[in-house]
């Protein structure tokens, strides 16, 4: 078995700790206040929207829906939960014109992350631009509620930015619960398992294991540019993560698989969720992880198979 190279850590253009610091700009709240799942639920101890956890001195990024003079702008929005619908946005400039150039980051102008308040419903999608500057995209949103947009992209001439705001499903809202820390999650046949943790402050390196009826996969394909996509999300204000390895295919040093390694830094003690998309067999597969960051996050022992949401195919 071929041992992974260790990969660095880079987003689409970002710095991206998520402890990274960003500059001034609005916050964009829920539109609900946290869900909270009863006693016990998994979501008591979050930090509210638009409030720092106690662990970085920086903003982690993801929570502006302004920032560096531009501005994530709703066009329009799916209507009714379970229909596949429009949703279109534009970014506006400084001077409150749409912008229409951007840099390709990773093979894609613009990455469209759309996941529940809850961190159900995961999506990773790439709209398409009009001459107008209005981006758009088929989304089908499975169940009524509160949803959080990202947008990662780069203007031309600019920064990379990942700016974010909450959208609305109607409809009645029965969050669910965040689903127990665990070591390996399925999806079609394929077990990825996770070695490694989050350490508050510290960085620290998570690997994913691809296997396919107990064999290992060794000929993962090519995705956005590099055999692995991993986005993680804080628990309670959905803190952003976005990360890709360094390496990729054709550097001469990046084996396609059956590891895949990330470095990841978290801003604070808490729980976060993980959703790595993989290809194998030309579809682009997603499998999720619950990973509490502590005292004791990195060594792993917590154990368990996730069989909950998200794992499915693109």
């Amino acid at each position: 078995m071929n041992v992974p190279a260790k990969l660095g850590l880079y987003g689409l253009g970002l710095a991206v700790a998520l402890s990274a610091a960003v500059g001034a700009g609005r916050l964009a709240g829920p539109l609900l206040p946290d869900p909270a799942a009863g006693e016990g639920s998994r979501n008591d101890h979050s930090t509210p929207v638009g409030q720092e956890s106690s662990g970085t001195d920086h903003a982690p990024v993801g929570l502006q829906v302004s920032q560096n003079g531009y501005t994530l702008d709703l066009v329009e929005v799916p209507a009714e939960a379970g229909e596949e619908q429009r949703l279109a946005f534009r970014v506006l400039g400084s001077g409150g014109d749409p912008v229409t150039g951007f840099t390709e980051s990773h093979g894609k102008p613009m990455h469209l992350i759309v996941v529940g308040r809850d961190m159900s419903g995961y999506r990773h999608v790439h709209p398409e631009l009009a001459a107008d500057g209005t981006w758009s995209v088929p989304m089908e949103l499975d169940t009524p509620g509160v949803y959080r947009m990202f947008a990662d992209f780069a203007p031309e001439g600019g920064d990379a930015l990942t700016l974010g705001t909450d959208l609305q499903v109607p409809g009645d809202y029965a969050p669910q619960r965040l689903p127990e820390p665990t070591r390996t999650a399925e999806v079609d046949g394929y077990t990825v398992a996770l070695d490694g943790g989050l350490v508050p402050g510290r960085t620290s390196e998570l690997t994913f294991t691809v296997s396919k009826d107990g064999e290992p996969v060794t000929d993962l394909q090519p995705y956005l540019t590099a055999y692995g996509h991993l986005v993680a999300l804080r628990d309670g204000d959905l803190a952003y993560l976005h990360v890709h390895p360094e390496g990729g295919p054709g550097d001469g040093a990046t084996e396609p698989g059956p590891g895949i390694s990330f470095q990841a830094e978290a801003p604070s003690a808490g729980d976060y969720r993980l959703f790595l998309d993989f290809k194998h067999g030309d579809q682009v597969r997603t499998v999720g992880f619950t990973v509490t960051a502590g005292a004791n996050a990195s060594t792993g022992d917590d154990g368990g198979t996730d069989h909950g949401e998200p794992a499915h195919t693109h």
